[in-house]
């Protein structure tokens, strides 16, 4: 998507040459785009906004991980003791 934008910017940009209104509509372009990846967090400049949904999106796969990890050592947690207790009892 975004690399079409900038074949448009280009060609517009070119267009320009032959009549300047075309230099207007490139711009237009260029700053709609620009603004659009801002909103979104991403672009040069990030607002404030784009850290608290990279915070979120952490913490959603912290929150998902910390499931998965007790969900499956509750699963397998009487395997592991018992290996435990027969790897201890083979040292002996």
């Amino acid at each position: 998507m975004f690399v079409l934008l900038l074949v448009l910017i280009v060609v517009l940009f070119g267009f320009g040459f032959l009549n300047p209104i075309w230099w207007v509509a490139a711009a237009v372009l260029v700053y709609g785009a620009t603004r659009y990846r801002r909103d979104r967090g991403g672009g040069l400049s990030r607002g404030g906004g784009s850290d608290l949904g990279d915070y979120r999106d952490y913490q959603e796969r912290r929150n998902r991980q910390e499931r998965w990890d007790r969900r499956y050592s509750r699963q397998h947690r009487a395997r592991w003791r018992r290996e435990d207790r027969q790897d201890h009892e083979h040292r002996r």
